[in-house]
This record gives C-alpha cells, structure tokens and sequence, in this order.
C-alpha cells in the first residue's frame, strides 16, 4: 500500500496524530515528519520530499496542510492523494503577521510556556470532556520542541505563499477536513479549497475545533480511511 506521510501542525510533533497512527498503524505504513528545522515553508516541503517515497499520500494539519500544499506544488507527481485538514491555503494576512512579532519577541526572552497558554492554545478547541488533556498534551508537545522551533516556525507561517493555483491544478482524490468550531482556519476557507480541488470531498467533523484529530479522533479516522480507501 502507498505510505501515508503525516505532516504535523505549529508546535506539534506526532502525537498529534496518535489516534491515527495507532488506528492505521496495522494496514497502512506511516511516516510522521517533523516541521521544526527549517524557517521557509519552501525548505520544510524540500525536506518532506527528500525523505518521503517516491510516492505517498500526503496529509496535514494546520501548519502541516500549508506544508503540504508546498510538497505538491514541488512534487504534485509524487503526491497520490492529498487530505488538508484545518488548514489555510492564503498567504498570510497582515493583521496576523504583524501579531507574530510581539509573540515571537516574547519567546526570544523565555515565555514560549506564556504565550502557548494565553495565546496559542485558548484559540485551538472546542469546548468538551477532552479539552483539558488535549490542551496538556499540546502544551507538553510545545515544550518539546522549544523555543527556536517556534520562531522558524513563525518565521516560515509569515512568508507563506498564496497555494490556490495549486490546489486548482491538483486532480487526485482529495479530503478537505475540518471541525465545526474551529475558529482559526474557518469552514469558508475550506469550502474555498474543497472548490479549488475539482476531486474532493468536504468533511465537518462536529464538536471538534481547530484539532480534530485529538477532539473527534474516531470520526476523523472514519474520514481519513475512506478517503485512504475510496
């Protein structure tokens, strides 16, 4: 079976898909790729692709979705199906580019822990039993990567390029996902991408925000088996 490759969101790493992993692990070969080493979106999808097979299936999540459509700009050969999952494919505004420098200013001096509680993470869930765990594990995985991960990351967010030439382009079987409360990536960009890809289809997973691989993970393994699948 092609290898599914999984591209994490800002300041997460796999366990971000670990409801997937462990649900797919036995019928699908996986690989998770860090997106902490590079500051360019261009280096992050170079870096995909230097360790990715010849061909996969390709998804990703946030950060990771905008990655994504970077690797399928480069490769679009390579890439056998593409599943975007709470995501954006706009350039970066420059109301929210112009909020990234006092974050970033304020990790350079030590509050990466600060400014993931007060303004990172009260944007990504909605409100249910798993809110408080989820936001821990998001937390834990922040940390984990550390601060300069955090201003590449940043660095690479604000330089992004605008990706709907891209998506237009693109004729595989897509999955275009997303929670129903997620309030940064809206369901208006993903009806925009869902149009944009002329082969795929759009899913709203309830009661979940902007991580519904952590929120909802059955429903979204359900999603992303029968796009695997179909």
């Amino acid at each position: 079976m092609t290898p599914l490759v999984l591209l994490p969101g800002m300041m997460c790493d796999a366990r971000l898909f670990g409801p997937q992993i462990e649900a797919l692990s036995g019928t699908t070969p996986l690989i998770s790729v860090p997106l902490a080493g590079r500051d360019s979106v261009a280096a992050l999808a170079a870096d995909v692709l230097a360790c990715a097979p010849n061909q996969f299936v390709l998804a990703g999540l946030s950060m990771g979705g905008i990655v994504a459509m970077e690797v399928l700009r480069q490769a679009p050969d390579r890439v056998a199906r593409l599943a975007l999952l709470d995501t954006n494919p706009l350039a970066e505004r420059p109301e929210v580019k112009a909020r990234r420098i006092p974050q970033m200013a304020a990790v350079e001096q030590g509050e990466l822990r600060r400014v993931m509680r007060d303004e990172m993470k009260p944007n990504y869930l909605a409100d249910g039993p798993r809110q408080g765990a989820i936001l821990d594990l998001c937390m834990a995985m922040a940390m984990d990567l550390g601060p300069e991960a955090f201003l590449r990351q940043s660095r690479a967010l604000m330089d992004r390029p605008d990706q709907t030439e891209t998506l237009r382009s693109y004729a595989g079987p897509s999955l275009v996902l997303c929670g129903r409360q997620d309030g940064l990536c809206p369901i208006e960009r993903h009806q925009l991408m869902h149009g944009l890809l002329s082969n795929s289809t759009l899913t709203v997973i309830e009661g979940a925000g902007h991580l519904p691989t952590l929120e909802r993970p059955e429903e979204t393994t359900a999603a992303l088996r029968r796009w695997l699948e179909e």
